[in-house]
């Protein structure tokens, strides 16, 4: 399956770049220092390759808060590797690990 999200409506899709982050392994965006511009609507589309169905998750909004209040978290980086992974030679292996934190 491919994961990829829609912002505010169909066709425009998300673009990863150097803020954003959508991990094929758990189907999760991820933003970083969000911005005005990333206030919205977003769905997620999940995508069978062999098939070609397509499964549209409801709408989840991203608002900003007015009250100046930010969450304070340590430092931290959040791997879930397998203990293996086995691969290919040749082939491609992406590894997901997060750095997140204040």
């Amino acid at each position: 399956i491919i994961y990829s999200w829609v912002f505010n409506e169909f066709p425009s899709f998300v673009a990863e770049d150097s803020r954003r982050f959508i991990s094929q392994e758990t189907g999760n965006l991820y933003i970083s220092k969000v911005q005005t511009s990333d206030v919205g609507s977003y769905i997620c589309l999940v995508k069978n390759t062999v098939t070609n169905a397509r499964v549209l998750s409801p709408p989840t909004p991203l608002t900003l808060r007015n009250d100046g209040v930010m969450g304070e978290y340590e430092p931290k980086i959040e791997v879930h590797f397998p203990y293996t992974v086995t691969a290919a030679r040749g082939t491609t292996v992406r590894m997901e690990c997060f750095a997140l934190g204040k």
